[in-house]
């Protein structure tokens, strides 16, 4: 097997050293996306359930960009600023994804990078 880097300019570059993914056989690792518009290279959602969608969009395509899908995720890793806003993640959330989801944990941390109010990562097959 062979670790092959994945890289879209359709989601934001890397804040820090780091690969937007990394695929390994029949497996895609996703990096923490931080809901920055990869036009602008900066947060401009303010509500929680704007940066959630902008997160998964940015996951999404990074995925389809190693061959993958949303459909096709085992397990999400979602960080939030303040575990106040679940339920509203939950719902932006829910919204691609048409049934089986994927395992999944969700964290409260003290801060995210850039000002951020969620991070989101994921590990999917190809």
């Amino acid at each position: 097997m062979e670790r092959k880097v994945i890289y879209t300019d359709k989601a934001p570059a890397a804040v820090g050293p780091y690969s937007q993914a990394v695929a390994w056989g029949n497996t895609v690792y996703v990096s923490g996306q931080l809901p920055l518009d990869p036009a602008q290279g900066k947060i401009v959602a303010e509500s929680i359930e704007d940066q959630t969608r902008q997160a998964m969009e940015n996951l999404k395509s990074i995925l389809e960009e190693a061959g993958s899908s949303l459909d096709r995720l085992l397990k999400v890793t979602i960080f939030l600023q303040d575990m106040g806003d679940f339920k509203r993640v939950n719902e932006a959330y829910g919204g691609f994804f048409s049934g089986d989801y994927p395992a999944r944990c969700a964290y409260q941390v003290a801060k995210l990078p850039l000002g951020a109010n969620i991070e989101i990562d994921g590990i999917a097959a190809i």
